[in-house]
């Protein structure tokens, strides 16, 4: 057994550690915020989180976030339409679904 002197190594060693925990918190609270897929529904979601086409949504509102599938944004879309509603906006990966594509989403082409 080791024994200290001082108990200020094991907190310097405490707050080190602490403080290295903080500096993730922006990088998590970031990775937690961004989604791959992004859509905002016609109305509210029917739930908070669900699943639609394999892909995990989580929605505030008509606001909805999910990661990436393994499907082409389309039928990412044409899920999320058929178990949520009507899609308003979809956006992968950055990248807005072209009208066309959004009126095919909903069942409308």
């Amino acid at each position: 057994m080791i024994k200290l002197s001082s108990p200020a190594p094991l907190l310097a060693v405490a707050g080190a550690m602490l403080a290295g925990l903080g500096a993730l918190a922006p990088v998590a609270a970031n990775a937690a915020s961004g989604s791959y897929y992004r859509a905002e529904l016609a109305g509210p979601a029917p739930t908070a989180k669900f699943v639609a086409r394999d892909v995990v949504w989580v929605c505030d509102g008509a606001n909805c976030g999910a990661g990436r599938g393994t499907s082409r944004p389309l039928l990412i879309c044409t899920g999320l339409a058929k178990k949520a509603g009507e899609v308003k906006s979809f956006v992968a990966d950055g990248k807005p679904l072209e009208a066309d594509d959004l009126a095919r989403c909903n069942g409308v082409k």
